[in-house]
């Protein structure tokens, strides 16, 4: 039990901004480029409050958590008309990518804080904890979220980029899409994609950061 409270106290805050600058990030990016339904809405916000869903965000992870050890939960997902987007084939992709680009930019912000607290010589584990939870909380969100599945973000980008009969067709498959997902992880074939792509992120972000971690050496 103790355990459980301790990984419960490290992820809850960086899964929390995780999951609010992602869906602020698609309202941003969705009103840079015509459609301001989110703003309207208020989910132009980094108010976690804004974004939370009571049963997605909390009640199901903690759950599956407790029962499983296994993590799945999702943000009351931002409402967007694509179809109020100056281009709204193109801009599709811009949106959809701000959320992951989101989660990529706070992963490499927790890692220059884990860089920082290693050459500040802080020796108290938990901050330590919170920082690696941040940058693996904010990788996971990044590498699931561009699964090229709608009606995840990368989703979105492929059917942005197909042509428009495609595009038409494989938008089809968004009704189904959360189904698809379950599956796909309860059969443990999720890790095919996510692993690899989490992989790449963590190397890009080894790369970004390599300049501090030398002048801090």
């Amino acid at each position: 039990m103790d355990e459980i409270i301790r990984n419960i106290a490290v992820y809850a805050l960086p899964v929390l901004f995780a999951i609010t600058l992602h869906e602020a990030a698609h309202a941003y990016a969705a009103k840079h480029f015509g459609d301001s339904t989110a703003f309207v809405a208020g989910r132009m916000s980094i108010n976690p409050l804004k974004h939370i869903d009571p049963l997605g965000t909390i009640v199901i992870p903690l759950a599956l958590y407790l029962s499983t050890g296994f993590v799945f939960g999702y943000a009351k997902p931002v409402p967007i008309d694509f179809g109020s987007l100056r281009n709204p084939k193109r801009d599709m992709a811009w949106v959809a990518l701000a959320g992951p680009g989101a989660n990529f930019v706070m992963a490499l912000l927790w890692l220059v804080f884990a860089i920082l607290l290693q050459a500040g010589g802080v020796t108290e584990p938990f901050p330590h904890l919170v920082a690696r939870a941040g940058v693996m909380s904010n990788l996971v969100m990044f590498a699931f979220n561009l699964l090229p599945l709608p009606p995840l973000d990368g989703g979105r980008v492929l059917t942005s980029v197909l042509p428009n009969r495609l595009a038409y067709k494989f938008a089809q498959i968004e009704p189904y899409g959360f189904f698809i997902v379950m599956a796909l992880m309860f059969l443990k074939l999720l890790n095919f994609w996510v692993v690899p792509v989490m992989m790449l992120g963590q190397y890009l972000l080894q790369v970004l950061a390599s300049p501090l971690t030398y002048f801090l050496s």
